[in-house]
């Protein structure tokens, strides 16, 4: 093992909640941890805002323009070779378009009672425990 310092990423992901379901999203077979579910969002690149790179991400994954709201928790989860920092913003979808599974394999509205019927990756299932106060 080297001593360089881990190298971190800062990450944003969506809290979007419509009549009492959220949007998650399953990250492609291809991906870094290839099937599991998240909040959808992703990297933020160098010098944008956590906000510019949500509603990028949004718009390549989903195809969905968001407003995005209060920043709801912090998590800091550390990977075999780097460290995620998850931010995840309270958000709200824009307009009416339909979504559509752009760059994701596939995306569900589900309950929060639904959460652990899906796999989740790592960062997002110790936001989604602060989320619902099980931490």
């Amino acid at each position: 093992m080297s001593d360089q310092p881990r190298k971190t990423i800062r990450v944003v992901a969506a809290v979007v909640e419509r009549d009492g379901r959220y949007l998650i999203t399953q990250r492609r077979d291809g991906a870094v941890l290839p099937n599991l579910w998240e909040f959808p969002g992703g990297r933020v690149e160098e010098r944008e805002t956590d906000g510019e790179a949500l509603e990028r991400e949004m718009v390549e994954r989903l195809g969905a323009h968001v407003e995005v709201g209060e920043l709801i928790s912090f998590v800091s989860h550390p990977y075999e070779k780097y460290t995620v920092d998850l931010y995840l913003y309270q958000c709200e979808l824009r307009g009416d378009t339909p979504l559509e599974s752009r760059a994701v394999k596939d995306f569900r509205w589900v309950t929060s009672d639904e959460f652990d019927r899906y796999a989740f990756t790592p960062a997002d299932e110790a936001s989604m425990n602060k989320l619902l106060g099980e931490e």
